[in-house]
């Protein structure tokens, strides 16, 4: 396949901080590249590098001559008095793309996206449903390459298993900064690790990423293995010079010269070995009931929405139930039914006596944004916390969470969403629970971090009640999961896959809001409209865009059946390629102009 961008050896730093230097990189046709990497490596400054936005310090950046590419930020922000149409025509006009390119174009790419109404205006919608508008904006113009900062960010489960089925059926090339391990496992054909402890920074393999994993523990196992063979040279060499060499012939200077780059060599291998990692633990009360909270028949309604009903749960030591449902269903309000935060319109909730909960909040209420990070980090404040019923010394805590001592006084606000997530798992570690409540604590989290977090999450003795997108975690740790099927309707499942394939199975597709009001039940995207501008647009081209497909389809079928392709593979595969994409557009236009006449019909 042919290059469409290389970056030589480049190099970045901001201030004193050096994120990389050294960095080799290519992107083919066809990459489905994820990029990996601890928090503050540099992974989004190497991708806006990529695609454009950013210069680097040393090195170069090639790219093909006409490639077409696309950003999608990761956090998607447009003028909130902006219709959905108004959005796709700007960007559209912005790429120099005809009016007639766009009317057919924009109105696919937003019904692709799950969208029904395009006057909707963008102020009225969620997080997710503005990445998917974003996704949407940027596959304008059929982009030859997109670059995605971690794009299932804000998205539930539906939003993203509906973003896998456009990143693997891509015609495009596409690169991604992501955290979320199950969607790179199902995505990517490729991961590249930026860190400095592998040669030219980046570790680099053709792999999903638990095949990446084994491949990176195989590369580890084989420096560790160098790194004891060094370190026995080195000490033999450390002898000979402990024992003073009294020649100064040309040999033994040179010995001495080696054995300094031996050291040296060991320093840095060992350097490379050594992970920068948080240091996580909770502490359980070791309370021995087997009946923490009964949950018995709860129901909960507002204005008459019925969020869930007929709820029954018994929650044990050493027991993990994930709660999986699309945004705004109503985990978090079954979260505050269970701590007793809010009463329920019928059944019980029972406390085991003095109960002890402890609650992670995803929206990090319980942080102040105005105190310094020395206080955040301290439950009992001071120049100490306590852990395990040890003192520990502020500083030494700090760095337990990858924070330095000169971040002490900086302000909460000012961090970055993993670190003030490592905040708050901080607090989590000071209080003994009978029960964990986390509320995606995974946000923002990098890799290296969330392992670390569900090993110890493994090890809790009490009961942990989890809700997270986090669709690799769920399926490690839970036990048992209680998924949302719409209508308040609720169901007991083993695992993740198992509410996912109830959810495909169901007759009606389960229904949400594209706006950020939850606390109202939500009128549906669909309405008796007559048709849009742009619609009555495309609707009255349909009949020629059919025609010319058609015509299109006609070409590739006879071109499949020509008798002189029957001797060449590679132009046999080609033309029959040609066929799929050609029959497959037929079918788009089709469906899409009866789409449009039984929305006219209903107007």
């Amino acid at each position: 396949m042919s290059l469409l961008l290389n970056c030589h050896e480049i190099g970045k730093s901001f201030a004193s901080k050096h994120l990389f230097e050294g960095l080799t990189l290519g992107i083919e046709e066809g990459a489905r590249l994820g990029i990996i990497g601890i928090n503050g490596v540099g992974k989004s400054t190497l991708l806006k590098i990529l695609g454009g936005s950013v210069q680097p310090d040393e090195g170069t950046v090639s790219r093909r001559k006409l490639l077409k590419t696309a950003y999608v930020e990761q956090d998607s922000r447009f003028d909130p008095q902006d219709t959905l149409e108004q959005v796709m025509m700007v960007q559209g006009k912005s790429l120099g793309l005809s009016e007639t390119d766009l009317m057919v174009q924009a109105p696919m790419l937003l019904s692709k996206a799950g969208f029904e109404r395009y006057d909707v205006k963008t102020g009225e919608l969620s997080g997710g449903w503005r990445k998917r508008l974003a996704i949407a904006q940027a596959m304008l113009g059929e982009p030859d390459l997109i670059f995605l900062d971690e794009p299932t960010n804000h998205l539930d489960f539906e939003a993203v298993l509906w973003l896998e089925g456009i990143l693997t059926q891509a015609s495009f090339a596409w690169v991604m900064v992501s955290h979320d391990r199950f969607f790179l496992d199902r995505t990517v054909n490729t991961i590249a690790e930026v860190n400095k402890a592998f040669p030219g920074g980046i570790f680099l393999q053709k792999a999903n990423y638990s095949s990446f994993q084994d491949l990176k523990a195989d590369y580890l196992e084989g420096l560790s293995r160098q790194e004891e063979a060094l370190s026995n040279k080195v000490r033999r060499e450390v002898e000979w010079l402990r024992r003073g060499p009294k020649a100064r012939t040309t040999k033994a200077k040179y010995r001495i010269d080696d054995a300094k780059r031996l050291i040296s060599d060991l320093a840095d291998l060992r350097q490379k070995l050594k992970s920068s990692e948080s240091q996580i633990s909770f502490g359980g009360t070791g309370r021995k009931t087997k009946r923490l909270v009964v949950i018995d028949g709860i129901e909960k309604s507002y204005d008459g929405r019925t969020i869930f009903r007929d709820v029954n749960l018994l929650l044990s030591p050493g027991m993990v139930l994930g709660v999986l449902g699309p945004n705004g269903c109503g985990k978090s309000t079954l979260l505050k039914a269970l701590q007793k935060e809010i009463s329920v319109d019928s059944g019980e909730v029972t406390h085991a006596p003095d109960l002890k909960i402890v609650y992670f909040d995803q929206n990090r209420r319980l942080l102040d944004p105005n105190e310094t990070l020395k206080t955040a980090l301290s439950e009992v404040g001071g120049d100490s916390v306590i852990y395990q019923d040890q003192s520990v010394h502020i500083v030494t805590w700090a760095k337990r969470f990858q924070f330095t001592n000169e971040q002490l006084t900086q302000k909460v606000g000012a961090l970055s969403g993993g670190e003030q997530a490592r905040v708050m798992i901080s607090r989590l570690m000071q209080q003994k629970a009978d029960v964990l409540i986390l509320d995606e604590p995974t946000n923002d989290l990098d890799i290296q971090t969330l392992e670390l977090l569900e090993q110890n999450l493994a090890d809790f003795p009490g009961c942990i009640v989890i809700v997270s997108h986090d669709r690799y975690l769920m399926k490690r740790l839970t036990d048992l999961c209680i998924g949302f099927l719409g209508d308040g309707k609720t169901g007991l499942f083993a695992d993740y896959e198992q509410w996912e394939r109830e959810l495909q199975g169901l007759k009606k597709p389960l229904k949400k809001s594209a706006t950020k009001d939850k606390s109202k039940p939500k009128a549906p995207l669909k309405k008796k409209v007559k048709l849009s501008y742009m619609e009555q647009r495309e609707y009255d081209q349909m009949e020629g865009l059919i025609l010319d497909a058609e015509q299109n389809l006609e070409a590739a079928t006879a071109r499949v059946e020509d008798p002189e392709l029957a001797s060449n593979a590679h132009e046999m595969q080609k033309a029959y390629e040609s066929l799929q994409t050609a029959q497959a557009e037929v079918d788009r236009l089709y469906a899409r102009w009866t789409e449009l006449e039984e929305k006219q019909q209903e107007a």
